[in-house]
């Protein structure tokens, strides 16, 4: 037997199992397939694997999961795709370790959503979509979302969670006093007589939804600040279904897990656009992505039976007990961990969002707009907590700072002041006959609105 103080050898084929190991937990096996079924041809996907980053310490990889569901046109869906994830990546610096990174993602996700909003606004089309995006590093996964399309997990311990939040304005006290606050009308179709129609939805404009991005002809109260969850999941991996509104208006997450449970991604997808078609009709564009997360080990299964869904704020499960025989190795590498909730933050005023405890120190530099990246000069930057109430510690003299630009769009969505933007949104208060050449009613404008692409209007 080795004394104390003499080296202790270890067999090579541990060595090597230790290391197989901590790779297969440190990068877990992404498997992914969409289906859809169009109607007017206006949900868009984008789905990008391995997408490769610099870091401070190396070289790291991530994925990239996207759902983009367009109203009253396609413009707004397809600029979104095609530029979002540039935005939110530039909103990062390029000298973070892969923890601060992930850390910052939540930031960056934000002053993603509203670059790509104001960027797209100043094309002056009047197309809005919802968002619903998923960045996967390693086992963390980070949801950002605006408007009704959904992402669901299931845990491999069978948990059900819902890592984003549904903007409809019927389901939304919280925005609807956002919205009426800051200018807009909530309310429901009038047919005349007092008679009242349909979802809830914002005036002018008739949109039902309190955030997306684009819509420049409805407010911008309808803001583009999306709400976040990051989520780091245990080492048993899961399901990820992210769908557009054509599934959630048929199908619940549980039926959409089991109708498609054992099978593929792409045979999962494809079965759950299925269902729900199938339930209704194709009443609306109905999009699918299902993305499995899974050790490398452990290849694509039946996942077991969901247990109770864990709904409201995401909730730690139980951790499983060990049996006393199992050693350390195991305990760290083999045996299923809790779901951890990282960071959940809903709110739509930029100052909060950009005001919380942060550990990073560098993620907004000093002459840089939080938002849109313009480098500014001493001086020129307005801070984002200027004309807040908030406490000491966030003075308006402290950073992070914006241009003026992203200034006036942040005052427009808080109600303020109105923007450039909202000038074609005063359209709507100008009688029939001046818009569309005819003099009937303000409640046939009103229909006009409803049967014109406005997004919920589908399933009134």
């Amino acid at each position: 037997m080795s004394s104390k103080g003499e080296h202790q050898t270890v067999p090579l084929s541990v060595l090597l199992k230790r290391e197989s190991e901590s790779e297969k937990i440190e990068n877990p096996e992404i498997l992914h397939g969409q289906a859809s079924q169009s109607k007017k041809g206006e949900d868009f996907t984008l789905l990008k694997t391995e997408c490769q980053r610099a870091m401070g310490d190396g070289v790291a990889t991530f994925s990239v999961f996207g759902l983009f569901d367009g109203h009253n046109g396609s413009a707004a869906a397809i600029y979104t795709k095609e530029n979002l994830l540039n935005n939110i990546l530039s909103a990062i610096p390029a000298d973070l370790n892969r923890d601060e990174w992930v850390a910052a993602l939540p930031r960056a996700l934000v002053a993603g959503f509203v670059k790509t909003d104001k960027d797209f606004q100043a094309k002056a089309k009047t197309s809005g979509t919802t968002v619903t995006f998923v960045i996967i590093d390693g086992w963390v996964v980070t949801v950002a979302s605006v408007g009704d399309s959904r992402c669901i997990f299931e845990s491999g311990e069978g948990g059900i969670y819902y890592l984003s939040a549904d903007h409809r304005l019927e389901c939304n006290e919280e925005e609807r006093e956002r919205i009426t606050s800051s200018g807009g009308e909530v309310g429901r179709l009038n047919t005349g007589g007092g008679t009242q129609i349909g979802p809830l939805r914002c005036w002018p404009g008739g949109l039902c939804l309190s955030r997306s991005i684009g819509d420049m002809d409805v407010g911008e109260y309808i803001v583009p600040v999306p709400y976040v969850k990051q989520v780091k999941l245990s080492t048993a991996g899961g399901r990820l279904i992210i769908s557009s509104d054509g599934v959630w208006d048929v199908l619940s997450a549980e039926v959409a897990l089991d109708c498609c449970r054992g099978m593929s991604p792409d045979a999962a997808a494809a079965q759950i656009v299925k269902e729900a078609v199938h339930t209704k009709g194709l009443r609306d564009d109905t999009t699918c992505i299902v993305v499995d997360i899974l050790p490398l080990e452990k290849p694509s299964a039946p996942l077991p039976p969901p247990k109770k869904a864990v709904k409201g704020k995401l909730k730690a499960m139980f951790r499983k007990k060990h049996s006393e025989a199992s050693s350390q190795s195991d305990k760290e590498y083999m045996e299923p961990d809790v779901v951890e909730e990282l960071f959940e933050e809903g709110s739509a005023m930029l100052s909060e969002r950009f005001a919380t405890k942060y550990p990073l120190c560098n993620m907004f530099k000093l002459f840089t707009c939080a938002v849109c990246q313009l480098e500014m000069k001493p001086g020129e930057g307005i801070s984002i907590h200027a004309g807040t109430s908030n406490s000491v510690k966030l003075r308006p003299w402290d950073g992070p700072f914006l241009c003026s630009t992203c200034q006036e769009k942040k005052e427009a969505m808080e109600g303020k002041r109105p923007s450039g933007s909202n000038n074609k949104a005063l359209l709507y208060l100008l009688p029939p006959l001046q818009i569309y050449g005819t003099k009937r009613s303000l409640n046939i404008l009103f229909l006009f609105s409803l049967f014109s692409g406005r997004h919920g209007s589908d399933s009134d």
